[in-house]
């Protein structure tokens, strides 16, 4: 296993609970699912910087966090102007997620990535088992499924690189 997972990287759930923990729960939600999008363009980027299947893997994780986006969102009336209003509130707060990737190596980025997306599926899991409306418990869980699957391709990448 290589060094890229030391703990002495950041957390990019460290910068983002405090965040989210000042607003009520849907709102919660939907600051994390602007994250997700956010993750998505890191694994488009990702994706163009790598060949072959990885490619096609980072592509796939792009997707899934496209896709946890938009089932939260759809949980919630009027998610976009919430999202806005929201991110109005908090002018920083991609530079502070950008901030978490600056000036690391790819592996360390997808290591990064990588606890961020346990924390995500650790975190829908939570919302799903405090949720009471049957649906939105299963969209919750489907989301929980989707992060763990972006962070078992990312923990096979950074396998498959730290055993050359």
């Amino acid at each position: 296993m290589s060094t890229t997972h030391s703990d002495d990287l950041p957390s990019i759930a460290g910068v983002l609970a405090p965040v989210v923990a000042r607003f009520p729960r849907q709102q919660q939600q939907l600051l994390i699912a602007w994250a997700e999008r956010q993750a998505a363009k890191r694994y488009q980027s990702w994706a163009e910087q790598v060949g072959g299947s990885e490619r096609a893997g980072f592509l796939g994780c792009a997707a899934r966090e496209e896709d946890i986006a938009a089932r939260i969102e759809a949980l919630a009336p009027d998610a976009a102007t919430i999202q806005q209003q929201l991110l109005a509130e908090l002018p920083d707060l991609e530079a502070q997620v950008l901030a978490v990737y600056a000036d690391r190596s790819l592996e360390e980025q997808w290591e990064i990535q990588r606890r961020g997306e346990r924390a995500g599926k650790k975190t829908w899991e939570a919302f799903a088992a405090a949720e009471g409306d049957a649906q939105a418990h299963a969209v919750l869980l489907a989301c929980a499924a989707l992060e763990d699957e972006n962070a078992s391709f990312l923990r096979s990448v950074l396998e498959e690189r730290g055993g050359r």
